[in-house]
């Protein structure tokens, strides 16, 4: 065997932006050695930088040398140390082994050897739009919580016909088990999960299966445990307050930094982990009065390395302005956001399934100031068929006019994700519920039916396709007692003011919590969840054969509806979505005579007579005309 010739490697280059600091220090140590501290060299603009000495080779997988021999490479772990007070994480570091508040670990992104290099995107190119996305949480998607174990479980996704995995934030947050949104380190995985590497195994993994990866981003805010960053420089501002404190600083002085790390980040998990598309959280909390807003640039400059790359990348807001100008193209002074998430669809269709009213529901059940002419099935129409509900109409829930109206003729109805459940809407409640908890299960079928058909972007949450029984909690780990105390208490004040009894709200800091929230995977096959299942499958598999469901013109899509009979079709090209809500068997009248019954949730007591649909309560059934 020949020997292995010696690679020639370079070395990291450490680098910070620190613009008021008189001294910067670096304190690093090799696999797990002494530590040693060094001068940081001042450079400008605000930056500081270090050349790792030369034994500190890029940390990655094993690398091949020579002639089928491997490699490794010494373990860096550093931290900074601005004008000599205590070691801090890097802004902008990868990898946390030792939790938010060590030190960071250099993870030399390149190392991992892709064997995607055909992947075109999802959809063999088309992208995000009009995918079906299944949004999941890592932590309970498996007993083992991890990017690994949830890797094994993609086959299970393949088979369900999903196009494109979501997953909720990665970034390193305080504890073991947390929703994510807690994150103070978003340029890393959290090391719960499997850290960077994981994360690019299971990107990998999906790209082979045809998949495509979105990821969970969070650049409204940070925790409340962990977060350094106005150690370094002026990260956060006043100017513009949030719900969890002072917003970044995109506007004030020396936000161009700010700016960048928060857009180098958005880049980096395109280029270097090969995902396809971000979720932005809560972007209307973006604060920005720049003449350039941040999200403007942001969708500029992922278009522009998704030019580069060859494939599609996506940006999907969570937007809670009901606006169209979030997805209307930068060069149409739009924000330039690819997709955003809309709420509307949801209230609306658990409103007609579960007849709940209550907080900002209340506009969903119709006769108020911003529907008064009909109850919540023209709501359903209404949103199925214009995107929203506020549009422009009286929200009582916010005391004000709310929205913008869509252009139906204009804009792409695939721009909007729709959903019967989300983390949010499910995890928010009380005490974690499902759909499947509050409805039967032909109920929860005719929600499927109807936002699995619609013109819409379709996005699934995690077991919702068997009516899993397990619920999905409101979940944290915070260590220090006295956040951990207040935790507990506001999470059981904030439901006591709605009637709960305190000892009936989850514990967010119980690890039982948590527990509880994972999901069951020997329901799969059983009894009604495999009934469950089969309906999303052949949903899914009717969307991906008929071109008119993946049209996404609303101004052709109708929908008629009967308050009093509670029946509702939905018009979609040769297709129609018959809906009946009410508690007992009815005839549904079309516009034309069906000539097939395309799927039903009850086949054998579903028929046609003429223009009539019969079918039985609470079901759906999707049928051909013409």
């Amino acid at each position: 065997m020949k020997t292995p010739e010696p690679q020639t490697l370079s070395t990291p280059t450490v680098t910070v932006w620190a613009p008021a600091a008189g001294s910067v220090e670096v304190e690093f140590s090799l696999d797990g050695g002494p530590s040693s501290t060094l001068p940081m060299e001042r450079q400008d603009a605000g930056w500081w930088a270090w050349q790792a000495p030369a034994q500190a080779a890029p940390v990655g997988p094993e690398t091949p040398v020579g002639d089928g021999g491997t490699t490794s490479y010494p373990v860096l772990d550093y931290g900074f140390r601005i004008d000599g007070g205590d070691l801090t994480p890097d802004p902008r570091s990868a990898h946390q082994p030792e939790g938010v508040h060590g030190r960071s670990r250099w993870f030399d992104t390149s190392r991992h050897p892709w064997q995607d290099a055909t992947w075109a995107g999802p959809q063999h190119g088309a992208g995000v739009l009009g995918a079906v996305v299944y949004e999941l949480h890592v932590g309970t998607f498996t007993t083992e919580g991890t990017l690994d174990s949830a890797r094994a479980r993609l086959p299970h996704l393949v088979e369900l016909g999903v196009d494109v995995v979501e997953l909720m934030p990665l970034a390193a947050w305080p504890g073991r088990w947390n929703w994510g949104y807690d994150g103070v380190g978003p340029w890393a995985v959290d090391e719960v999960y499997g850290g960077p590497a994981a994360l690019q195994r299971f990107v990998d993994e999906c790209h082979r299966l045809g998949l495509g990866v979105c990821l969970d981003v969070v650049y409204n805010h940070l925790g409340p445990v962990g977060n350094y960053l106005s150690r370094f420089g002026p990260y956060f501002s006043d100017t513009h307050p949030t719900p969890w404190g002072a917003g970044f600083n995109l506007d004030g002085p020396d936000s161009g930094a700010v700016r960048r790390w928060m857009i180098d980040n958005a880049l980096r998990w395109f280029d270097d982990f090969h995902v396809d598309a971000l979720r932005l959280d809560a972007v209307h909390e973006l604060r920005d009065d720049s003449r350039t807003h941040v999200l403007v640039q942001l969708a500029d400059e992922v278009a522009a390395l998704g030019h580069r790359l060859g494939r599609p990348l996506h940006l999907v807001a969570e937007s809670d302005l009901n606006d169209p100008v979030m997805v209307t193209p930068t060069s149409d002074g739009g924000r330039g956001m690819d997709a955003q998430w809309d709420d509307d669809v949801h209230h609306a269709l658990h409103v007609t399934l579960t007849g709940e009213t209550q907080g900002y529901y209340a506009d969903f059940a119709g006769h108020t100031r911003a529907l008064p002419d009909g109850g919540p099935l023209a709501v359903l129409a209404k949103t199925l068929t214009r995107g929203f509900l506020h549009d422009g109409t009286w929200s009582t829930f916010r005391n004000r006019e709310w929205g913008a109206p869509v252009q139906r003729d204009k804009v792409d109805a695939r721009r909007f994700v729709a959903y019967l459940q989300t983390h949010d809407q499910v995890g928010n409640r009380a005490v974690g519920e499902r759909i499947s908890a509050l409805v039967d299960p032909s109920q929860q079928g005719i929600g499927a039916a109807l936002y699995l058909t619609s013109a819409f972007t379709p996005m699934i949450f995690m077991g919702e396709e068997w009516a899993a029984t397990t619920p999905f909690q409101f979940f944290t780990d915070f260590e220090e007692p006295e956040l951990a105390k207040a935790v507990t208490e506001g999470r059981r004040r904030e439901f006591e003011s709605h009637g709960w009894a305190a000892h009936d709200v989850p514990d967010p800091q119980a690890e039982a919590t948590y527990r509880r929230s994972q999901l069951r995977w020997d329901e799969v096959g059983e009894g009604d969840h495999r009934r469950m299942l089969a309906w999303y499958r052949d949903l899914i598999a009717l969307r991906r054969r008929e071109p008119s469901l993946d049209d996404g013109r609303l101004d052709l899509v109708e929908a008629d509806f009967d308050e009093q009979a509670r029946w509702l079709v939905v018009r979609r090209g040769p297709l129609r979505i018959v809906a009946n809500f009410a508690d007992v068997a009815g005839a549904v009248p079309l516009d034309a005579a069906p000539v097939e019954v395309v799927l039903a949730w009850d086949p054998a007591a579903t028929s046609l007579d003429g223009s009539l649909v019969h079918l039985p309560a609470r079901t759906a059934v999707v049928v051909r005309v013409g």
